[in-house]
Parts: C-alpha cells; sequence; structure tokens
C-alpha cells in the first residue's frame, strides 16, 4: 500500500478504529452488515465483510480483495436502488459505515467528513457545531460515501446548489496496475495533478473509481479563514405546507392541468437567485386507489416572505382545479426537520422496502399529452397491481443551474424539474405485476423519444444517483441514446479518461460503470 498526499496535511483518523477482520457468513454479525441496505431486493453474498474504519484499513482490505482474486465493492449508507452490491460477482464488500467523523480541518480549511457519515448525522454535526448546512439529500439515513459523489440533491438544492457542488477535495483509494492500493487526496484546485479525479466525484457515480473514505466540503465562494464562512448558513427555521386533493374530486382534465399548473410554476421560478429558489415541493401523483394526490413542500426563507411564497405556489397549482380537501402550514426548526423530515412519507420505508424508480430531469413540464398518458397509468392500469407507487414532480433548478455542465461531473443543469416513476411493494410475490407496470409507465411518457429521457429541448436526462437499469437494456431503451449520454452527456469521455487511470484494472464495476475509452 501507498499513500499519496497534497502538501497540506490529513486530518489525522485512527488506524484501528474498528476490527477490520473478514466477517464470514458464520458470524453473527454478517446477517445484519448484508442486511441493512434500503432496497430490500437485493440483499449481497459475498465470502466476507471487511468494516473498516480508516483509509489504511480500506487499502489494506481492497488490496487484500485484489491479490485473492476476488472482486470488491463498497457500500456507506447502503440506499443504492439498484443491486450495484448485490452482484453475484462481487465477493467481498467493504463498509465504511463505522467513519463517521465531522470536523474542521485547519489544514484544508474545511469540513471533513468521513465516509460513513449520514445525511441526518452531517446535517446534525454542521448545524449544532457550525451553524452550517450543505444541500444533501432528503432521507437521514443516507450515507455520505456514495451520496456526494454522485450529485447530490435534497429539499436545498434549489438555494444552494447540488452537494458536489460544495466538493473542496476526497480521499479515494485507488488500486494501480500492478493491483497496489494507494489512498489519494484530490482536489478542487485547478493545479492538483489528481484534480480530474475531484472533478470525477462531483456527479461521476459510485462504484467507479475507487473506496470514498472522506470528502472536504468547502463552498466555491468561500473566503475562508473561519469555519462559519465555509459553507451556506442553516435555516433558523423551515416553514413545511401540504396539501391533498380527493381523487373523486379531479376528472381526467382536471388531473392534467393540476399537474400542468407544477410544471408552469417551475418553468417561470426556476431562475437562479430568484426568490422562489427557497421553495422545494413535490407533487405526488398517485393511483386513484390510494385516494389522494399530495403535494409537500418547504419554504427556507423564513418570515412573512415564505408565508406568501406558499400560498402563491399553491395558488399558482390550484388554478382552474378543485380545491385541495385538506391543507395546512407549520413552522419547524431546520434541525428537527432535517432530521425526520415528512415522516408519513419517510417513515414507512426507514427499515427498507421492495422499490423500483425510475427518474427523469425535465426542462419544461411534461405535456398534456404526456400528463393523459400518466392519467391512464395511475388509474386504469395502476388498478391491478398489488403494490404502490406514484409519479412525483419535484421542483429542481434554481442554484443548480447556475454551474456549467462541464465544470463537474454532473451535466444536467437546465433542469426545473426532477420526475421520478416509482413503485414499492411488500411482498416479494407482487413483485413482477408491480415492475411492469412502473417501467411501462415510464415508457410511455417518454414514447416519443425511444421509452427514456433522452436529453434535448424537453428532457436533460436522469440522475446517476437514482440508477435505472433498465436504461442500458435495448427492451427498455429503443432510443438509440447509449445509457451514458443520458446519465452523463458530453463529460463522459472525461470521466473515461479518468476511469482509465486510477482503475487500470477494472477493479470497480457494475451494471452501469463507467468504460475506459476504447483503444
Amino acid at each position: 500500500m501507498s499513500t499519496t498526499k497534497n502538501e497540506r496535511s490529513q486530518t489525522p483518523s485512527p488506524a484501528d478504529r474498528v476490527d477490520d477482520g473478514r466477517v464470514r457468513p458464520d458470524d453473527g454479525r454478517y446477517a445484519d452488515l448484508v442486511g441493512r441496505g434500503f432496497n430490500k431486493r437485493f440483499v449481497p453474498r459475498p465470502e466476507y465483510v471487511r468494516v473498516v474504519g480508516s483509509s489504511a484499513q480500506a487499502a489494506r482490505a481492497l488490496e487484500e480483495a485484489v491479490r485473492e482474486g476476488l472482486r470488491p465493492a463498497a457500500r456507506s449508507g447502503g440506499h443504492c436502488l439498484e443491486g450495484f452490491v448485490a452482484e453475484p460477482a462481487v465477493k467481498v464488500l467493504i463498509d465504511t459505515s463505522a467513519m463517521t467523523g465531522v470536523a474542521y480541518d485547519p489544514a484544508f480549511d474545511a469540513f471533513s467528513v468521513e465516509a460513513g457519515t449520514t445525511v441526518g448525522e452531517l446535517y446534525r454535526r454542521l448545524y449544532r457545531g457550525w451553524g452550517a448546512v450543505v444541500p444533501a439529500g432528503q432521507s437521514p439515513g443516507v450515507g455520505i460515501g456514495g451520496h456526494i459523489l454522485g450529485g447530490a440533491h435534497g429539499f436545498l438544492h434549489r438555494a444552494h446548489g447540488l452537494a458536489a457542488d460544495h466538493l473542496h477535495a476526497v480521499e479515494v483509494v485507488v488500486v494501480g496496475e500492478d493491483g497496489t492500493a494507494q489512498t489519494i487526496v484530490a482536489t478542487r484546485d485547478p493545479a492538483d495533478p489528481h484534480h480530474d479525479l475531484w472533478w470525477a466525484h462531483t456527479g461521476g457515480g459510485g462504484g467507479n473509481f475507487g473506496i470514498v473514505t472522506r470528502y472536504w466540503l468547502r463552498s466555491p465562494q468561500a473566503d475562508g479563514g473561519t469555519p462559519r464562512g465555509l459553507l451556506p448558513r442553516a435555516p433558523g427555521e423551515v416553514l413545511v405546507f401540504r396539501a391533498a386533493w380527493d381523487w373523486n374530486d379531479l376528472d381526467e382534465s382536471a388531473f392534467v392541468r393540476l399537474a400542468a399548473n407544477f410544471g408552469r410554476w417551475c418553468e417561470a421560478h426556476s431562475q437562479p437567485g430568484s426568490p422562489e429558489a427557497a421553495l422545494f415541493s413535490a407533487l405526488a401523483l398517485q393511483p386513484q386507489k390510494m385516494g389522494t394526490l399530495d403535494l409537500k413542500g418547504l419554504v427556507t426563507s423564513g418570515g412573512a416572505g415564505a408565508e406568501r411564497l406558499s400560498r402563491e405556489h399553491l395558488a399558482a397549482l390550484q388554478e382552474g382545479v378543485p380545491p385541495p380537501r385538506t391543507s395546512s402550514v407549520e413552522s419547524l426548526s431546520w434541525l428537527g426537520f432535517a432530521l425526520r423530515p415528512f415522516p408519513e412519507l419517510f417513515g414507512p420505508v426507514s427499515e427498507g422496502a421492495f422499490v423500483k424508480a425510475k427518474d427523469a430531469l425535465l426542462r419544461k413540464g411534461f405535456s398534456d399529452d404526456q400528463l393523459a398518458t400518466a392519467h391512464r397509468h395511475l388509474t386504469t392500469e395502476a388498478s391491478g397491481v398489488p403494490g404502490g407507487g406514484a409519479l412525483t414532480l419535484a421542483t429542481y433548478g434554481g442554484a443548480v443551474n447556475a454551474v456549467a455542465p462541464p465544470a463537474t461531473a454532473t451535466a444536467s443543469r437546465s433542469a426545473v424539474i426532477d420526475a421520478a416513476c416509482a413503485a414499492g411493494w411488500g411482498d416479494p410475490k407482487d413483485e413482477a405485476r408491480t415492475l411492469a407496470w412502473v417501467r411501462a409507465f415510464y415508457r410511455d411518457l417518454f414514447a416519443k423519444s425511444g421509452g427514456v429521457p433522452v436529453p434535448g429541448p424537453a428532457t436533460d436526462g436522469a440522475l446517476i444517483n437514482h440508477p435505472d437499469v433498465d436504461l442500458a437494456d435495448p427492451a427498455w431503451n429503443t432510443s438509440g441514446t447509449p445509457w451514458h449520454t443520458i446519465y452523463y452527456q458530453g463529460n463522459y469521455p472525461r470521466l473515461q479518461r479518468v476511469k482509465a487511470r486510477y482503475d487500470p484494472r477494472g477493479v470497480f464495476r457494475h451494471a452501469l460503470s463507467i468504460e475506459p475509452p476504447a483503444e
């Protein structure tokens, strides 16, 4: 093993914080370690698990796996929506969940965050320690390790951009051509010889280059000199609003109008720096059998302005539509909300679920024809599906769109809506019918572009943090556009070069992994 560092020193980390021995199936910990993933469709069955507490332990575990010819995979929070870690070829699972340190690192003048830290813990530590926040994900249980490097968006992205937009440096354990593990710190500094590796971790997706063991977070515009100015200030409180329309009050025309109103609001109010960038909302278009169509959102600007924004948003959505049957508004502390956001939504799946999610980034709202298609799938087509699901439209854009596509590995910088077709079920026997429904739903929404959101005037591809292997399946993607163009657009060739340099043996791979350039 070898280590490469910048001239500045890293935050010290205990070399033997945990026993990183091999946890095999006959060890009582094995079932817990392999079974703690969010998507219960995929449970890995490696020969053994290594729980690591430092980059040195991660390098040792990785090098041993490579030397023994066993394919490794890394896991942080276990929230991958596909089975990348659970592929039968994966024989060694390297678990970073014991690495949970969050601290100000004066050597980097940035916040050091270890890879096993969850989103909720990151929010808690940053807020209570420095009154700061980073615009990471919505679910408190998501692990930072695989989250930031895929871009990472959540409730605050319209105001502050993606979490990856605040990435100052990253510590990665990679494997050289000779099989030796090396720990590299790559930074935002263009003069850094490993700058391209930093860039790849601003949206290149997990499982591609190496094992992330630490991030350093600092906003690009931060002046430095004091920890309190390195990241955005956390809101003191947030205004949380909800509304629900009864399906019985909406015919097809009203359904289409409601969803189209949401799209028009996003098109008109997603400029970076606009007052409306403080508002996030998601409209869940659930199957008719579920009874309601639900709007949930929050405003972070505070005071009377927050109440005005929420009122105007709801008024725009219900224009020409019967009013919601229920609506509510409440003020909550930022941290209280962030650690338990919308418990009626996240609570039921906090321990995991059987899930299939298929998302798309939209540059404009769905057309009336697309929304009529959605109505059919949520009424007639969904009636015989045992599982549940929804087409959810969430506000996007704002500060996300203030960054040029080549500046980070996240190329999708023109979208104003994040749309997701998702389905969940509780009994494995319901999988086939539920999967067939959600796949057909998504395909029909994008029928004019081969069943997928090909980047173009109306769509901006998809999010690699929400991977969908169907995009690489010609049975579901008939567009002729490869999956990597949908996720990475013009950034893919540069990602391929990074892959070739830092993973020359192809140690890290999965169903949607970046491939090196063709020779």
